[in-house]
């Protein structure tokens, strides 16, 4: 199996608010950096998508070793998400839609998730963090006012909705 090294991070301007995801792939010496984002998200929802896209880039089954400064990404994935799935996904879960995508994603390979502390001098992780959050600076000054409070308010109400479903699982 070939060995990859993955760093990812999210970042989000206001919570929800726009938001940028950013993953680095090292693999035999090669870089690649993937970046992306949404007008209207949030942090976690941005620590996943860095995760799953990069996962998604993987063209075959791989060791992977991924580090995230998201306790909240590292614990999901390697704890929460057994409970989820015997549950068979059933209990109130938060951005189920990608923990579900997450998990298509990373099954695939052998991955080894890693925390590391934000802004600590890991490289990888502070490469990501300022390419996370350019990509949120970016839509939070390129999007008009109006566009920007109609993505938020449509994000809410989606929010609002999936929590109201979910009250009567």
């Amino acid at each position: 199996m070939k060995r990859v090294t993955i760093y990812s991070d999210g970042a989000c301007i206001g919570n929800p608010g726009p938001g940028g995801w950013a993953a680095l792939l090292e693999y035999g010496g090669a870089r690649k950096e993937l970046v992306g984002g949404e007008i209207a998200t949030t942090n976690n929802r941005m620590e996943l998508e860095a995760a799953i896209h990069a996962l998604q880039q993987l063209k075959e089954p791989c060791e992977v070793e991924l580090f995230t400064d998201s306790e909240y990404l590292r614990e999901g994935i390697t704890k929460w998400i057994h409970t989820w799935k015997a549950r068979s996904w059933k209990k109130k879960i938060k951005n189920v839609d990608l923990w579900q995508e997450l998990d298509r994603a990373s099954t695939k390979h052998k991955v080894t998730w890693h925390w590391v502390r934000g802004h600590s001098g890991n490289a990888g992780n502070e490469q990501c963090d300022r390419l996370a959050m350019r990509r949120a600076e970016h839509l939070g000054k390129t999007t008009a006012p109006e566009v920007l409070n109609r993505a938020l308010a449509e994000f809410e109400q989606k929010r609002q909705s999936v929590n109201n479903q979910e009250a009567f699982l």
